[in-house]
């Protein structure tokens, strides 16, 4: 079974259909990209499965659950983690208090330290635990913010842009960070970097004006005609 399932989702606004009947599904410990040119309608398509937008027709099931209906918190509990393309941290207390401040809700309070701890250490930042979120680099925070989504352990982790604005050595630490939690979660990467998609991706999804364009493996992707006219330039 499925652990994401997507079925004929849609979302409009005042007439325009950002996401038209998309349908889609994301197996456990798979690694799935979601690409498209801008305004293709990925963070459309991700708020509704998050939870942050209610989408205008079609259904989201989670692990065999109906969640269409449920609040993102609810979701989060559920086993969904989501980090957004624009950072969220909380950028005057120290970087392990963030990742605490994600924890409490999932875990005995007795917990909290060691597992931020944890997380920190598995995304390279266990030496910054003290220092003031906001006081690090973009590409420090942007791993603060993965670091808050991990710590729960969840069953599925949707990262928005995740390497946007991070250095060469730092998209290269990315990417090991994600060969780690492969196969112990499944991902849902939202991304430009192509790089860093036929790197990572098992499977990569291709949406295009709302539509789903194409689903296949990287190579699969990179070789159609019809990606490389609508994203790919060629490539």
């Amino acid at each position: 079974m499925s652990l994401l399932s997507v079925r004929g989702l849609s979302k409009s606004y005042d007439g325009v259909r950002a996401v038209d009947d998309v349908s889609m599904a994301v197996e456990p410990g798979e690694v799935r990209a979601l690409i498209g040119p801008n305004g293709a309608g990925k963070t459309t398509l991700v708020g509704m499965i998050c939870g942050r937008i209610a989408p205008s027709a079609g259904q989201v099931v989670f692990d065999g659950q109906d969640i269409t209906a449920l609040p993102a918190h609810r979701r989060t509990r559920l086993g969904m983690a989501y980090t957004f393309q624009i950072t969220s941290i909380y950028a005057r207390l120290p970087v392990a208090e963030n990742v605490a401040l994600a924890a409490r809700p999932h875990m005995a309070a007795s917990k909290v330290a060691q597992a931020a701890c944890s997380v920190l250490e598995q995304v390279g930042l266990e030496r910054y635990r003290d220092v003031l979120a906001g006081d690090l680099s973009y590409g420090h925070q942007r791993l603060v913010e993965i670091a808050m989504g991990l710590v729960a352990s969840p069953r599925l982790l949707i990262l928005d842009e995740p390497t946007q604005g991070l250095s060469e050595p730092e998209i290269a630490a990315f990417k090991d960070l994600v060969r780690g939690q492969a196969g112990r979660r499944a991902i849902l990467l939202i991304e430009h970097n192509m790089d860093v998609v036929m790197a990572l991706a098992d499977r990569v999804t291709v949406l295009s004006a709302g539509a789903l364009l194409f689903e296949g493996t990287p190579d699969e992707v990179r070789a159609d005609r019809g990606v490389q006219a609508a994203y790919l330039g060629g490539v």
